[in-house]
């Protein structure tokens, strides 16, 4: 036997002993695997009488993912095991009771009622934050205007006094005004995070479970209202593109500020239907006046079962006024405590 026949001989060996390696073996399955596998077909979305992808139906935007990335957090995704630890945590602290006697006590409980989170459908999103740009999953600085503006309205919120001094020193929200529910753009509280979307031809309306608000957006091009034409919910036009439906929104007022806005923001709201009971929810603000940069978030929404009730916020004005009344005794008997 010659030395080449050695050689060969040798050289055989190693090529088996690579090819018994577990490494090799996988990556040389996982080539195979793409070579053979049939590419996924898009999600199309079933169609409207008009031929638009059809959105219609109850949908809940409920989620655990804050708007934005918490101070510890260094990750754009969580994992699927750090996800529903998150959850559980989040859904074993709304369980907890009140003491009894005790002003928090006075609050309905939310568990008894079904308003916590866990009672609502919502999907697992393994983001550490709905905002996805900037990439620190964070709001933008403010602007120099943005500061100037910031600190004003503190200032401002400060001579007003305490929250219980005055019911217009009480939130928006607790005067049953306006809520982020609302929008736009539209994001989860803690309870009734319910929509139902219709569309017709040329008209796209959205009933927000909460304060029973209704957008009505039209399809059919028309421009947008008049500068000096100014709502709370700002003035919606949409159109199709493609799979998504596209809602630009300008004409806010300067009342209810979104993370401390203008009444210039101007909002790009998508919707895209991605599977039969999910849909991609995005949005952008532009506010050159607050912030540094546009921004960017998503969040998914989750088919839910209709019909929606009325929800009557103060039921009858009665929960702000007591509000207030009850501060006015508790600094009754305070008073007489320190005499």
């Amino acid at each position: 036997m010659t030395p080449r026949f050695f050689a060969s001989i040798a050289l055989a060996g190693i090529f088996v002993g690579v090819m018994l390696l577990p490494g090799f073996v996988a990556a040389q399955t996982r080539t195979a695997a793409v070579k053979t596998a049939t590419p996924a077909k898009p999600y199309v979305a079933p169609r409207t009488s008009d031929g638009q992808p059809d959105l219609q139906g109850f949908w809940s935007n409920t989620t655990y993912t804050p708007l934005q990335r918490p101070n510890n957090v260094n990750k754009e995704f969580y994992t699927k095991e750090e996800a529903q630890e998150i959850v559980k945590r989040a859904a074993a602290q709304e369980e907890e009771q009140t003491v009894p006697g005790t002003i928090p006590d006075v609050h309905y409980d939310f568990t008894q009622f079904g308003l916590d989170r866990s009672q609502s459908p919502f999907a697992l999103d393994l983001r550490t934050s709905m905002i996805v740009d900037p990439d620190d999953g964070r709001l933008p600085p403010l602007s120099e205007e943005g500061k100037k503006r910031a600190a004003a309205r503190a200032e401002a919120r400060r001579r007003m006094g305490g929250p219980l001094d005055a019911v217009q020193n009480q939130p928006l929200s607790v005067r049953c005004l306006i809520m982020d529910r609302n929008g736009p753009p539209m994001l989860a509280g803690a309870y009734n995070n319910t929509y139902q979307i219709v569309q017709v031809p040329g008209y796209v309306m959205i009933l927000v479970e909460m304060l029973h608000g209704v957008r009505i957006i039209p399809l059919d091009g028309r421009p947008q209202l008049p500068q000096n034409v100014r709502m709370w919910q700002g003035s919606s036009r949409g159109h199709w593109e493609g799979e998504t439906l596209v809602i630009e929104t300008a004409n806010f007022t300067d009342k209810a500020p979104f993370q401390g806005s203008t009444e210039n923001m101007r909002l790009i709201e998508r919707f895209t239907r991605v599977a039969d009971d999910t849909m991609r929810y995005q949005f952008r603000v532009e506010d050159p006046s607050t912030w540094t940069r546009p921004w960017s978030a998503e969040v998914p929404w989750k088919k839910t079962i209709g019909p929606i009730f009325e929800h009557a916020c103060h039921e009858g004005n009665y929960g702000l006024g007591n509000s207030l009344s009850g501060a006015r005794a508790e600094e009754k008997r305070a008073a007489g405590k320190a005499k």
